[in-house]
């Protein structure tokens, strides 16, 4: 039996577990299937992975390897919407609950539309529609 790849939670490391749970859970709606103080798991709703969101450094001690690290990590996570009023009102709302503007939200040479918002932790979120 040949397993299929999937991705089935993002964990994030964070510096601040009760700050990131508040970004993401009262800020951007997701709803939190455990709560615990060093550990939360968020729903991103059907069809889609979960979030966990968990103490940096014991991310970096899970994995074994050092926490620091800083600036651009490598990845970047990506919410498609289907319009550009969407794309804009998700980046107003991550604003709202404390991320910074990376790239302000604007037509894409390729016709999309998209912006670019980092958490409090700076994790990198680019936020596009096709149309």
């Amino acid at each position: 039996m040949k397993t299929r790849f999937q991705l089935s939670t993002v964990m994030l490391g964070v510096k601040d577990v009760a700050r990131a749970k508040k970004f993401y859970v009262e800020g951007l709606g997701c709803e939190i299937d455990q709560d615990y103080p060093s550990f939360v798991k968020c729903s991103l709703g059907e069809g889609s992975s979960s979030l966990a969101l968990y103490e940096w450094d014991a991310v970096a001690k899970d994995a074994g390897v050092p926490a620091e690290g800083s600036g651009f990590r490598g990845s970047s996570f990506h919410f498609i919407t289907d319009s550009r009023e969407a794309v804009d009102e998700v980046m107003r709302a991550a604003v709202a609950a404390g991320a910074t503007v990376v790239k302000e939200a604007s037509a894409a040479g390729w016709g999309g539309y998209f912006g670019y918002f980092s958490d409090p932790d700076g994790h990198l979120w680019k936020v596009a529609t096709a149309t």
